[in-house]
């Protein structure tokens, strides 16, 4: 391998393309359940939302690389998959320099996307910035803290099923909240996940997140909440005529739980976090489905 195509393959793991599916998952749901309602789409600014939110993801991922490295979370003793800045592939520098590249990038279709939303917008695309550089950055970061499962909720699920839905149709909906408060849930999950695999080495670097305060006993409690609270709160929606078919994936979400109970730790986790991500995503296609059957039957 050349060394470009070499520095190719780091950044692309710089960027954490697995956690990707966790930023394009509520974007699809909010823009696909106004494809439904309306029977059309305005194709230009559903591109837009997406790649606004992937790069944002992308942005955040990048600058958490940098500054866990810097305050000393990221060591030798880490569980999680390689990162940028610890293995030395990149300074921190050009780590932060690529994220602000990112967020620039977010930015500049945010300014498309405003034209297209107004200030409700405006507002929403300014405090995902704001969140994306607060979760790891300044002097006291979100994702240091107990709040780190609340602000996943909040930006990957209410915010950007509601922003996703609002673009499409420039109308106010309490539906699009409530879908985003499920698919937030099993996002919420993941990062719940993240930091009970890593509980030590956090603790060691004085982070504090929720997993610190709740022990991991009831952490497990939490996880499985969060995997099946979704289900019955996407079946109360009234546009879904057919909510049985968010029963599917209730054996899945056993499945998951069980495995955390029965002791996976350390490494394992990894496929775990995986397996959660891709959860959402099966709630997302199913639940798409099933308002999109509601129209035909």
């Amino acid at each position: 391998m050349t060394e470009r195509a070499s520095n190719a393959a780091r950044w692309i793991a710089a960027a954490r393309p697995k956690t990707l599916f966790l930023a394009a998952s509520p974007v699809i749901a909010g823009i696909g359940m106004a494809m439904i309602e309306t029977q059309g789409v305005a194709i230009v600014t559903a591109i837009l939302t997406l790649l606004a939110a992937l790069s944002l993801q992308i942005g955040t991922n990048l600058y958490n690389d940098a500054v866990d490295f810097e305050r000393g979370t990221d060591t030798a003793e880490r569980l999680g998959p390689q990162r940028a800045t610890a293995q030395g592939w990149f300074s921190p520098a050009q780590v932060k320099g690529a994220a602000h590249l990112m967020f620039g990038i977010t930015f500049a279709m945010g300014i498309a996307l405003v034209l297209r939303g107004g200030w409700p917008i405006l507002a929403v695309g300014l405090a995902s910035l704001f969140a994306g550089y607060a979760y790891t950055g300044g002097r006291r970061p979100i994702a240091y803290g107990p709040l780190g499962e609340a602000y996943v909720l909040v930006f990957f699920g209410v915010i950007a099923v509601w922003g996703s839905y609002y673009l499409q149709t420039l109308s106010f909906r309490w539906s699009p909240i409530m879908a985003g408060i499920a698919l937030g849930l099993p996002a919420a999950a993941v990062l719940l996940l993240n930091n009970y695999r890593d509980l030590e080495t956090d603790r060691a670097a004085g982070r504090r997140t929720l997993c610190h305060y709740l022990g991991r006993p009831n952490a497990r409690w939490l996880y499985l909440f969060m995997l099946v609270a979704p289900i019955p709160i996407l079946m109360s929606l009234p546009a879904l005529s057919l909510p049985w078919l968010l029963l599917i994936p209730i054996p899945a979400a056993v499945v998951l739980g069980r495995r955390l109970f029965r002791g996976t730790q350390g490494v394992a986790l990894n496929a775990l976090l995986a397996q959660t991500a891709l959860y959402q995503l099966v709630l997302t296609v199913l639940f798409l489905l099933g308002l999109a059957l509601s129209q035909i039957v």
